[in-house]
């Protein structure tokens, strides 16, 4: 009985992770590399994408135990995370997980700033470890349905359907619906909402920001894979959704003004 009940729970997990394939976009916008259209033949080079990552994470965190917070850059875990190719198998084909990265990402890089107990930093590494183990997994059985002709190819650069300052007005105006949706106490949806506006819309004028300002990058995917769903697991009120909203648009609104510099200069240029 425990072995079938086993099995349906995998079936199950299965189920719910193919859908979740099958339904993927052809477009992901920003730096994904080819890699992403042949998951079979890299999955060892994601495996030791995972590998390292937990070994990087885990020598920072001894290091803050045993000789303090002057001892460890925890800036780093963002390099090391953007480093891999994996960040980019998990992105265009699980996002939630992807998602889940982050927040353990930046749950231990906030632990240490803050100079939090060791103990409690272990515990977003543990998370952490365990989204990184997670999105493996779903990536293997990403590669099987890859393989099985039931994924589409995920192209590495997006075309240019509007300017990348027009696209700050479409990512605006999506994370007014989240706080719609949220409203309405549809928070799976909302959650889907920041999922899909930072994977097809943000990824494809991310790279250009880098240019102007890395730092306002940093922040703004913090926001959208911690801050914002985070406020909308946390089940606040609307008003302090609303909050974290108004805060990423004004943020936007910096980046806007970046982009339409760098529009001004390839024209002027042309």
């Amino acid at each position: 009985m425990k072995l079938a009940l086993n099995t349906v729970k995998t079936l199950g997990l299965s189920l719910v992770l193919a859908s979740t394939f099958i339904a993927q976009p052809v477009l992901a916008n920003g730096p994904i590399g080819e890699h992403v259209n042949h998951l079979k033949e890299n999955l060892k080079d994601y495996s030791e994408d995972v590998e390292w990552m937990v070994g990087k994470v885990d020598t920072m965190v001894t290091d803050y135990e045993t000789k303090g917070a002057k001892a460890v850059k925890s800036d780093d875990l963002i390099e090391y995370w953007e480093s891999v190719k994996f960040h980019s198998a998990i992105e265009t084909n699980y996002v939630p997980v992807y998602a889940s990265i982050w927040q353990g990402i930046y749950g231990i890089k906030m632990a240490i700033d803050d100079k939090k107990p060791a103990s409690e930093v272990r515990k977003h590494q543990k998370a952490l470890n365990a989204a990184l183990w997670q999105g493996l997994g779903a990536v293997k059985l990403a590669a099987d349905f890859q393989q099985k002709g039931l994924l589409k190819a995920v192209k590495a650069t997006a075309s240019e359907t509007m300017t990348q300052s027009a696209t700050i007005d479409e990512i605006k105006h999506k994370l007014d619906r989240v706080v719609a949706k949220y409203a309405e106490r549809l928070s799976d949806e909302a959650t889907q909402i920041v999922h899909d506006t930072y994977l097809h819309l943000f990824e494809g004028v991310e790279g250009t920001l880098i240019e102007k300002d890395a730092k306002l990058v940093e922040v703004l995917e913090k926001d959208f894979n911690v801050t914002l769903p985070k406020a909308i697991s946390d089940k606040g009120s609307v008003d302090q959704v609303r909050a974290v909203v108004v805060d990423m648009q004004e943020k936007l609104d910096r980046a806007k003004v970046l982009l339409e510099e760098a529009e001004k200069a390839r024209k002027d240029v042309f």
